[in-house]
């Protein structure tokens, strides 16, 4: 057996054993992935999989524990990689991030520059998705570390840390009615048409659950997943905007906008830091994760990964 048959045969589970497209994935041929898949079966004595004709249908019982230990095994073997890097490059090489685009828009600038300064010598490859493409990124090894607000916390693979709270915000026109308003309420805003984000990005399971307590249903206009483009929906007349907080901080363009907290209507969120679960990481990792947020350094994030800690207090 060999790392070349470990590979197609976790790729094929990855593809929803489609071994076509796994093939293309490993720059390689069908019937190479075939072939290898069916010699390891061989030289183990069972089947990984059960197929109809040449086609793979599921992951047979003794298949599941195979692949257990083939997520181990290469699991390590990007270890060995990675100590290797470390300790033979001197703290280069690519630090690989996946994030969604809020986060990568208005939080990650700075301490991306700041882990520029500190190790010159490190590229930055920054991967954007939804929080779910964002955790697989992680799983799969994409990425070393992922910052999220939806999502990270529900896979077994990863290890996640509270990395900071943020509330959501109102922004409307400097003369919309709700602005002369000294309390806004739920009812209020279930009367406006709203412009937020998809459904399954920035915190928008908490507006809608807010929502659904009070037994109100939205009127949500449109949907988007930046929170510039909702911005520019608001001015446009189209209604009024619920967006993160960080999407307005400090930012001279928003002036026009009026903007209102909505953290005692909504809730807080916490955004979340996730490394894959057993993976080992280099020094500018860490570095990275402590300016992400000062609750975040070294020794807590280790025992985390070592399996003494999953959770703390912000």
């Amino acid at each position: 057996m060999n790392l070349h048959q470990f590979r197609f045969v976790q790729e094929a589970a990855r593809r929803n054993l489609n071994l076509t497209e796994a093939a293309k994935a490993l720059h390689t041929s069908q019937p190479g992935v075939s072939k290898a898949i069916i010699e390891l079966e061989e030289e183990l004595g069972v089947e990984i999989f059960a197929r109809h004709g040449k086609r793979l249908k599921r992951i047979t019982e003794p298949g599941q524990h195979v692949l257990r230990s083939i997520e181990l095994i290469m699991r390590e073997v990007g270890n060995l990689k990675r100590i290797g890097e470390q300790f033979s490059a001197q703290d280069s090489g690519t630090l690989s991030i996946a994030t969604t685009h809020s986060q990568a828009r208005y939080v990650l600038p700075l301490p991306i520059a700041r882990l520029r300064e500190a190790y010159p010598k490190v590229n930055i490859s920054l991967h954007q998705g939804s929080p779910d493409q964002v955790a697989r990124m992680l799983i799969d090894e994409v990425a070393e570390i992922a910052i999220a607000t939806e999502s990270l916390s529900d896979y077994q693979e990863l290890v996640t840390l509270p990395c900071y709270e943020w509330q959501h915000v109102l922004v409307m026109p400097q003369d919309h009615p709700l602005a002369a308003h000294e309390r806004i309420t739920l009812e209020d805003l279930a009367e406006e048409p709203i412009i937020t984000y998809h459904p399954s990005f920035t915190g928008r399971t908490r507006i809608d659950n807010a929502f659904a307590q009070r037994k109100l249903q939205p009127r949500i206009a449109l949907e988007a997943i930046d929170a510039d483009v909702i911005k520019t929906y608001v001015r446009l007349g189209l209604g009024v905007g619920i967006v993160a907080e960080m999407a307005v901080r400090d930012q001279p363009q928003n002036a026009d906008l009026a903007v209102r907290p909505l953290g005692t209507l909504l809730g807080q969120n916490i955004a979340r830091v996730a490394f894959k679960r057993g993976a080992y990481l280099r020094n500018f990792v860490f570095r990275f994760a402590e300016l992400l947020s000062d609750r975040l350094d070294r020794n807590l994030i280790a025992k985390a990964m070592s399996g003494q800690a999953n959770d703390y207090d912000l």
